[in-house]
């Protein structure tokens, strides 16, 4: 039996990443497609726990939701797939996820809700540029969704991906999470009415990294793969915590019990 390969990501269902994808990773096994109606982007995990979900059939192995993709691969792995898949391949999506980006990435949230159930899963993003970049990132997404199949990947963990589109690739490279910084911005406006709202975020700020990055990796023309844990205890704080002192909590443990 071929290994089941799920696809999903959160620019939507139409989006020429997942098609291009989906196409990469066909000849590695079945590919079935779980992916948001529209754009999801920067959902992060949020799940729909508020409302009924709707998914409509795209065409015969792809499903369509009017969801987060979060919800597209709970939806997909507990109800949708005929077995749990060897594969979740989330993307591949317009736009770099570096550094701090994974927080509020919805196609990396994709792939962290397939390790949290189990599934060996990897996000793949792309800069943005020309559309001919899908292909390069497609094709690596292939090579890579070959070795995870072959090699497997620990509980509870998954890959992050990130393709450059300026110039020809130089290769790739096993990295860490870096840093990706932006300009901390609000701007209020005022419509018609008379009423305030407001657009949040600003661009990105150009600023150095540590060499074995991801963003060091792809602004040198790398592909970045960074390996993710979904373990996100601070070990080195949780060391140092015992030598804390919270005197006001201890004073009320140092007093009598009551009595009854």
């Amino acid at each position: 039996m071929k290994p089941l390969i799920l696809v999903s990501n959160d620019d939507g269902i139409e989006a020429p990443g997942l098609r291009e994808l989906a196409g990469a990773l066909d000849d590695l096994g079945e590919v079935m497609v779980v992916a948001p109606d529209r754009e999801r982007s920067a959902q992060s995990h949020a799940l729909s726990l508020d409302r009924p979900l709707r998914v409509v059939d795209h065409k015969p192995g792809w499903w369509a939701v009017d969801g987060t993709p979060a919800d597209c691969v709970y939806l997909a792995l507990l109800n949708l797939l005929p077995r749990k898949p060897s594969l979740v391949a989330s993307g591949i999506n317009r736009g770099y996820n570096l550094g701090s980006d994974l927080f509020y990435s919805g196609t990396v949230a994709a792939a962290v809700e397939a390790a949290v159930r189990g599934a060996p899963a990897f996000a793949i993003s792309m800069e943005r540029g020309a559309p001919e970049g899908y292909t390069v990132a497609g094709e690596f997404a292939r090579a890579l969704g070959h070795a995870v199949l072959a090699e497997g990947l620990p509980p509870k963990t998954l890959l992050n991906v990130n393709v450059p589109n300026h110039g020809k690739i130089q290769g790739y490279r096993w990295t860490r999470l870096g840093q990706r910084v932006y300009r901390e911005q609000v701007e209020m406006r005022t419509d018609l009415r008379g009423q305030r709202y407001f657009w949040i975020g600003g661009p990105e700020l150009d600023v150095e990294d540590v060499p074995d990055s991801d963003v060091t990796a792809v602004r040198s023309g790398f592909v970045s793969v960074t390996p993710l844990d979904l373990d996100l205890t601070s070990h080195q704080l949780l060391g140092s915590l015992p030598g804390w002192r919270l005197p006001g909590f201890e004073a009320i443990l140092d007093q009598e019990a009551p009595r009854r």
